[in-house]
């Protein structure tokens, strides 16, 4: 039986969401909602379909069924509200740009057809920087940056959208303390103004000390709600089937 806690005036909300790869099911009926204001973890083990539902709802991917809704509307008329950070393995870092050039690319939704960045949005890629810690990088080739600055990259780019929710696929996967760290201040201060940010998350040792709301994934939603109901050791036991948890789960309620 799906364990599901279900918020009222949700940000995000995906219903009976199905995908499918060839002839094999992805993701099957996937049910969850997303309440206003939270970090919301999407974790499960390995092949589970954490990044494909979060492509999915971004129709990245094309469904078999069901639907998503952002602010009770679909994608394409909230798109401005949504900010989305890639896993940095699935970007092409050979595209011959600087940091602060791949920055301000995320202000070109707000300008329109035919504005073009001005000092209004050179001085918002310049803040996003600094508070990623990457000013220093700034005419830097992407290229050129380690895992964790590309992932801070992104993260600035998608700053300067001041969008009402971020949506990460995997922003703490493979980056050093320093990035992680950074990261992390900017997830929590967008939080305390009142931004929604939902990430699919490889570490469940660290969901406690993180975020705010979990949903539990494996082909489909095992569990969803706040942490402190959801994220309980049976729940947890149901998402990774016939994998040792004790270990891990041990630290994630130290």
């Amino acid at each position: 039986m799906i364990t599901t806690t279900l918020p009222c005036d949700a940000v995000c909300e995906a219903r009976c969401l199905s995908v499918a790869y060839r002839e094999a099911l992805v993701l099957k009926d996937v049910d969850f909602s997303v309440p206003p204001g939270v970090i919301m973890a999407i974790v499960g083990p390995n092949g589970a379909g954490k990044s494909t539902l979060m492509k999915a709802m971004l129709g990245l991917i094309p469904t078999t069924n069901g639907s998503v809704r952002f602010f009770g509307r679909p994608f394409q008329e909230v798109r401005s509200r949504i900010g989305y950070i890639p896993q940095h393995a699935s970007v092409d870092w050979d595209f011959p740009t600087t940091v602060f050039d791949a920055v301000l690319m995320g202000t070109y939704g707000s300008l329109g057809w035919f504005r073009r960045p001005g000092k209004h949005e050179r001085q918002l890629s310049w803040a996003a920087l600094e508070q990623t810690g990457m000013a220093h990088l700034a005419r830097r080739q992407i290229g050129e940056l380690s895992g964790g600055e590309r992932q801070r990259t992104f993260l600035a780019r998608a700053l300067v959208q001041d969008a009402d929710l971020y949506l990460m696929d995997e922003p703490l996967q493979g980056v050093d303390a320093l990035s992680k760290h950074a990261i992390l201040a900017v997830m929590r201060g967008l939080r305390q103004r009142g931004k929604t940010l939902v990430m699919v998350h490889h570490d469940p040792s660290t969901v406690r000390q993180l975020c705010d709301w979990v949903t539990l994934v494996n082909k489909g939603v095992v569990a969803t709600g706040p942490v402190e109901d959801t994220f309980s050791e049976s729940n947890v036991r149901r998402a990774y089937a016939h994998m040792p948890t004790e270990e891990w789960f041990g630290k994630a309620t130290a």
